[in-house]
């Protein structure tokens, strides 16, 4: 009886969905950025080094990684700074090389976005546009700043790095659900609902728990999200386009020597962590850590076939992600509670966290737990 409920809710969701959006074809679709990043044919045209390089559309991140390996700085630099787009987006590729790569292209667009805001042909609205922009890539630039990923297409997709990650001992990713983009990736409302709060939030939990503990956590708004609440957050469309992605980022994380990391991902972005699971038991990451989560793809942490520990923090009673049925029907719905005992994924306590975006809040039991797991602390966590 308590399935039948559950389906009919589903039924009820997916009529109001595509009633409330005049059905599926007048409904607002994101278009998912897939495929190698900009500047991808003139970095297959240059021959100046009497070799072919690595495709970033076929080349695995080890082979990037050996291929790196077998070159001098000097050369590495000219690469860079000839294909700053391609190498600050080639997973694989060492990272320092690539904040220094992301530098130029943050720059390189930033001065095209001011030679268009000057521009008196351009209507004042493409201008402005251009001027914000300008300001947004100019944030990015600030010293200190780690950009491990910057691609400008669509809404804007980014990685950055918070600690050295090259020295880091316990390492970790945020993996952030909707409305995330280049504009939102460290708002100043709600922080702890964006990628940057999330992964400041964990690394100085991490620094106050084991203060003598080398660490680094990154947060990888890499895929393209859904906007609002709406099909393309009730599909798993977006989903599986940032799937792989996150797959070939995990994968160039461990094929440039950092430590593996635990994986937390946070409303939408457990879907995205679901369908990407397989290679996390790769052993490209230690742990599975979901936060808010709709459901992951999956009707048992079994069933995610992966060798990482899987981990659900409880939902807070405010979250309003508990009102989405935990079902999967017509391509709508992200399928069981992670949750919920049947599961089988390994509880985590969230006393403390408010809302849907509270759980990595500072003070937290959630964050606290987070941290641990992060640390490979499992004793303390309940």
């Amino acid at each position: 009886m308590h399935r039948f409920k559950r389906t009919l809710a589903a039924v009820a969701l997916t009529t109001t969905v595509v009633a409330g959006t005049a059905g599926w074809a007048a409904a607002h679709r994101e278009a998912a950025v897939t495929g190698p990043p900009p500047g991808t044919a003139a970095w297959r045209a240059d021959h100046s080094l009497h070799r072919t390089l690595p495709d970033p559309a076929t080349a695995s991140p080890a082979e990037v990684a050996r291929f790196f390996a077998g070159l001098p700085q000097d050369v590495r630099r000219r690469l860079a700074d000839r294909h700053p787009m391609v190498v600050g987006n080639l997973d694989g590729a060492p990272p320092a090389l690539r904040y220094a790569a992301n530098r130029r292209a943050l720059a390189a667009e930033r001065a095209e976005r001011l030679r268009r805001a000057a521009d008196t042909s351009l209507p004042e609205y493409e201008r402005a546009d251009a001027r914000a922009l300008a300001d947004r890539y100019e944030e990015l630039l600030a010293p200190g700043r780690q950009i491990l990923a910057f691609d400008p297409r669509g809404r804007g997709q980014l990685a950055e790095v918070y600690g050295d990650l090259a020295a880091a001992r316990r390492t970790a990713v945020v993996v952030p659900g909707s409305d995330i983009d280049l504009s939102s990736f460290d708002r100043r409302t709600d922080p702890y609902g964006t990628p940057a709060g999330m992964a400041r939030s964990l690394r100085a939990e991490m620094t106050r728990r084991s203060p003598g503990t080398p660490t680094a956590v990154i947060a990888w708004a890499g895929y393209t999200t859904p906007v609002g609440i709406g099909p393309d957050a009730a599909t798993g469309r977006l989903a599986e386009a940032g799937a792989p992605r996150l797959d070939r980022f995990l994968a160039g994380v461990a094929a440039a020597g950092a430590a593996a990391p635990a994986v937390f991902c946070h409303s939408y972005g457990s879907v995205v962590c679901g369908l990407a699971a397989h290679a996390i038991g790769r052993g490209e990451a230690t742990d599975l850590v979901v936060l808010g989560s709709p459901g992951v793809r999956a009707g048992s942490a079994a069933g995610l076939h992966t060798t990482a520990r899987v981990w659900a923090v409880r939902r807070n009673a405010d979250d309003w992600i508990g009102n989405v049925p935990n079902v999967e029907l017509f391509g709508l719905g992200h399928g069981t509670d992670p949750t919920s005992a049947a599961f089988g994924a390994r509880p985590v306590s969230s006393t403390g966290a408010h809302g849907h975006t509270g759980y990595l809040a500072p003070g937290t039991e959630s964050l606290r737990h987070c941290a641990e797991i992060a640390l490979g602390v499992f004793g303390a966590v309940r």
